[in-house]
This record gives structure tokens, sequence and C-alpha cells, in this order.
């Protein structure tokens, strides 16, 4: 089967490698870059750490405003799938680019997989809610990295075809953990101890274009006591210099790191406060105690299993957090047995001459049970 994978930002590099790893056993797989990430720091580094192939197609789409990017990226996808002929298309998350990918091949009527669906905040006015919530629409055949993505999406009617796997974050950080200890050397070049700092991410729309969130989370870093390290997004960089933010000198912001070197900041920081949903995953895989800057989380299951707090953007409520939060003894496999990637595989291998057509109104895990839905 010709299968298009469509990636554009850095969450979709780290799920893409495990799954065209298993993939291309089986199928031809074509990568389709959008250019949504763009820079080294942000793009290339994850291909050559995570031994990614090099895209077959770059449309370098690059930033601008969600309807321009998407808009661009659409026409731009339909010419690559009029000239690639798919017989599937699959996107991943919750990106702009999943969003122009699952647009692009619904229109044209070609099969679209979505790795990552049913993931819910429940806040519409976040881009990747309605990124999220169109391409679990489109798409035919779901894949959920936890039980409660597949509950999520039965509530909004959809069962068909729905996939409980696991999550393929889980088998790349499985595969990466121990090279990241052995190739990283950013703890030496930072200067930094195990557990003697905080590590900390920004970049949500929510907080980086709205000036009261972003100064009121520079605040909390500014007055907490610890040390805190700060790979800076270039779109918080350019809202951070627009309203003139200071760090105090315990705050050091750096370039976005490549996926070794945060897996080695992830897995010896004391706590991680961040607005992304792949570092909150990758936190809790390490048994990291998390505080999400935000006001809620498509990962409620990490927060009911105690090991991430919600404090969203008000510096005494994250204070507060830094404070009390004490992680439990129980970390239960909330996101599978990293073996996703593999899952994925089979299924699309096992469906790939019905896609389309309504299957048993059940969602069936391959780890094997049957999930009610």
């Amino acid at each position: 089967m010709r299968i298009v994978s469509v990636v554009g930002a850095r969450p979709d590099f780290i799920q893409a490698a495990p799954v065209s790893q298993a993939l291309r056993h089986r199928h031809q797989e074509i990568l389709v870059h959008t250019g949504q990430h763009y820079d080294y720091l942000m793009s290339q580094v994850f291909f050559e750490h995570l031994s990614l192939p090099e895209p077959d197609v770059n449309l370098e789409v690059g930033s601008g405003d969600h309807g321009q990017q998407t808009g661009e990226m659409v026409a731009l996808l339909e010419r690559t799938f009029r000239d690639m002929r798919p017989e599937l298309v699959i996107v991943r998350g919750d990106t702009n680019s999943a969003l122009a990918g699952a647009l692009a091949a619904s229109k044209m009527h070609i099969p679209l997989a979505h790795i990552e669906s049913g993931e819910r905040s429940f806040n519409k006015r976040m881009p990747e809610e309605i990124n999220c919530l169109v391409a679990d629409r489109l798409a035919d055949v779901l894949f959920c990295i936890t039980r409660t993505a597949v509950r999520q999406l039965a509530d909004e009617g959809i069962t068909n075809n729905v996939h409980y796997t696991g999550d393929v974050m889980l088998d790349a950080l499985y595969q990466n953990l121990s090279v990241s200890r052995q190739r990283s050397d950013i703890l030496s070049r930072l200067d930094l101890s195990t557990d003697g700092y905080l590590l900390v991410t920004v970049h949500r729309a929510g907080n980086t274009d709205n000036p009261h969130n972003l100064r009121g989370i520079i605040a909390a870093f500014n007055a907490s006591s610890e040390p805190v390290i700060f790979p800076v997004h270039p779109r918080t960089r350019s809202a951070i210099d627009r309203l003139g933010l200071a760090f105090g000198p315990h705050v050091r912001p750096i370039e976005p790191v490549g996926y070794l070197d945060m897996l080695a900041l992830e897995s010896n920081a004391r706590v991680i406060l961040t607005d992304s949903g792949g570092v909150q995953r990758e936190a809790y895989f390490l048994s990291i105690p998390c505080i999400t800057l935000r006001d809620e989380t498509a990962l409620m299951e990490t927060v009911r299993a105690g090991w991430n707090r919600l404090a969203g953007a008000d510096p005494d409520r994250i204070l507060t957090a830094l404070r009390e939060l004490v992680v439990p003894d129980e970390h239960p496999a909330l996101f599978g047995d990293g073996h996703a990637a593999e899952r994925i595989a089979e299924i699309l291998t096992t469906h790939s001459i019905a896609f389309g057509q309504n299957y048993d109104r059940v969602v069936f895990d391959l780890v094997g049970q049957h999930v009610v839905a």
C-alpha cells in the first residue's frame, strides 16, 4: 500500500519515527513535510537524532497566521496527493499540518488515518482542539493513545474503526532514552545536576499570544528559588522580546534543543513545567512531576494519577504547585507498553483493502481486549 505520512512540527517528527520504521517493513511510505516547523533546531535536528527518513517532499510553508498557514498547506498537499496518488494518508496529533492533511485527503476522497485521536481539552478557544476535532471527524481509522480517548470518541458518536494502541511517543522514548544517556552532554555543558533544576517550556498560543498569561508565567519563573532551564520556542522568544520581559539571574533561557538533549533535560529535572501536551506525556513516561501551565489538559489521566497538576498562568498557583506537588508511589501504565507503532502497522495492513467500510461497531484493542465504547 502506498501511504503518505504528513509531518510538520516537532511532535510529528517524534511520533513519525517509530511508525515509519514499522510501516516500511510492509508498505511504501512517502514522507511529506509541510514546513510548519522549519529551522534546524525545530525540524532537521529531529530527523538526524531519530533516524527518521528524510522527507520525500518539503512544502516549505513556514510560519504565518493559522488560516494563512493552513490554507497554503491544503493547496500544496492537494497538488502533492495528485502527484503521489496515495492509497492512504496519515496525519497525527493536533497541529495545523494534521488539519491540513485531513482536509486535503477528505476533499480528494483518500482514506485517512489519524494517530492520537480522541484527545480533548474541551476548550474550543484552543486552535489545537479544533484541529483534533476536525481530523477525528474526517478520519476513516482512528488510533488512540489512551482508553479515555476511545471513550471520548464514543461520546461523540465515533465508534467505527477506533483502535486503542498506546502512544507512539512512548515507543520513541523507549528506543532513544539509552541513546540520549550515551550521547547527550547537555547537563555537563549547562553545569546541571540531577534534581537540581526546573525544566520549563512555553509555546501554546493561549500563553504566547496573551500578554497577561505570558507575564504571569515569567513572573512565576523569576519568583522561583530554583534554577530554571528554559528552551525558548521561536514564537515565545518573539513575544517575550515584544513585551520587554526580563529574566531573573537563576532563569536560563536557551535555544531549542534536539530530541536527545530534551530527553536528558527531562529525565534529570526535579519538576517539569509546560503547556505542551507532548512534554506532559514525556514527563509522565519518565516519572517526573509535571505542572501544566494551562487551565485544562487533554491528559487528565496524568492529573488524576497525581503526577500532573494544572496551574494555569497565575504566578501564585504555579508557585504553590511547585511547593506542594508530591507524587504518589503508584505510576499506572496509562499510555500502553511501547509497541504502539507495531500495532498501527498491523491494523493498517489488516484493513488496507477495507477503508471507508463499516466494521463491527466495537472498538478493537490489539493488546488483546475489547474496549466497550
